[in-house]
């Protein structure tokens, strides 16, 4: 079973990603692991953290002559910011560093930091707020390059792109896959949106936030291009896997809502209009649909179209321009403190939502197709596909 974990705080020394069962034999391509690492970090309206990092992918574990060797794969990310925290976040226990550092207070609406205090028993929220920062999810695009780079050898591709920032919003809502992905050929990643005119309309939402001393959300759509049908299962909740890309969407930071196809607009429609009618190709042997308003799954199976899913994003929780908290001593009202923070993070949301769908259909690849080499993987993977076209 394909399983990971991630480990390493916002400004501690490093970030760590470990990932196990992936076969042996797949080759890495460290150069691509590293542009999405910097894919991640791109996008208008970011704060000033990206000018300081600059992530690379070390590899400590699992890899040998560039290929994997069936054992866990620990990948770690150097924090840059380090240099600036080593005395704060020192792991030795320093009575004249303690003193030095007034604890965080008070927490900001929208945050872990008061759930977190008030489950750990903290008075200081840097405590909480150092493992919830979305700094984590650098290592879980890392973990997921890795699982796309697999998903690569069983002709799957994962893309995103922007579907609204703020009140702007991209009006086409079936956009081509191959579209999709022709935006990781820009020179630059403004909004990572396929129309210029609404991407746009969406600088101008960043902008007025930036302006206003305020932060902006979004929605981005992931796609998943070559799925075939089978993945996943009906058989129990759990294994469905709408519900298994739902929640690693939905643990995205700044995530409160996720769609599956057209998933809120269906709830409004009749049925007649909702579900994909099926016909069949004889030429390449296969059933298709004319149109993909179930986002590629059915009955928490994938039905052989493209894997469609959607994340909403809240604003960012920190503003410059702080709301209303209460002191953890005095319980008086105060202003919440500000940290370092962007504006607007749709599209690296975006990035770090592919990571998340590639992580889960490559664990539901090697549920169906299994494989303690990549030889034999892609052995029973060919094997599938033959059986399904002469079905």
């Amino acid at each position: 079973m394909l399983r990971f974990h991630t480990s390493g705080e916002s400004h501690g020394q490093a970030l760590v990603a470990i990932l196990q069962g992936l076969p042996a034999g797949l080759r890495l391509d460290f150069d691509y692991l590293n542009r999405e690492l910097k894919r991640r970090q791109g996008g208008y309206g970011r704060g000033g953290r990206m000018k300081i990092e600059s992530d690379t992918a070390q590899f400590l574990s699992g890899v040998r002559h560039g290929e994997t060797i069936g054992s866990p794969i620990t990948i770690l990310i150097e924090n840059r910011d380090w240099e600036n925290w080593k005395e704060a976040l020192a792991v030795e226990d320093r009575p004249e560093t303690r003193a030095k550092y007034k604890p965080l207070s008070p927490p900001r609406p929208g945050h872990a930091d008061l759930a977190g205090c008030l489950k750990f028993n903290f008075r200081d929220a840097r405590y909480v707020l150092e493992r919830a920062s979305a700094r984590e999810t650098a290592a879980r695009v890392a973990a997921g390059a890795v699982a796309k780079i697999f998903l690569r050898g069983l002709e799957m591709e994962v893309a995103s792109h922007t579907l609204a920032v703020g009140g702007a919003t991209l009006k086409r809502r079936a956009v081509p896959f191959e579209e999709i992905l022709g935006l990781r050929n820009k020179d630059e990643v403004v909004l990572n949106c396929v129309d210029a005119a609404a991407e746009s309309r969406m600088k101008e939402e960043v902008d007025r936030a930036l302006k206003t001393k305020d932060s902006v959300g979004g929605v981005f759509e992931v796609a998943a291009r070559g799925v075939p049908p089978g993945l996943g299962s009906a058989a129990q909740w759990d294994e469905k896997l709408d519900g298994r890309l739902a929640q690693a969407v939905m643990s995205i930071q700044a995530v409160k809502a996720v769609e599956i196809g057209t998933g809120v607009e269906s709830a409004h429609a009749l049925g007649s209009s909702v579900h994909d009618a099926i016909s069949y190709d004889r030429e390449h042997k296969r059933f298709t649909r004319k149109s993909n308003h179930a986002g590629g799954i059915e009955g928490g199976m994938t039905n052989g179209e493209d894997v469609r899913v959607r994340g909403y994003l809240k604003p960012i929780s920190t503003l410059r321009q702080p709301l209303e908290s209460v002191d953890f001593e005095t319980k008086q009202p105060v202003k919440a403190a500000y940290e370092r923070s962007d504006v607007c993070v749709v599209p690296a949301a975006g990035v770090i939502g592919e990571a998340m769908v590639a992580l889960v259909l490559a664990q539901a690849a090697l549920e169906k197709f299994g494989g303690d080499s990549i030889q034999e993987t892609r052995r029973n993977f060919t094997a599938y596909l033959d059986q399904v076209k002469k079905f």
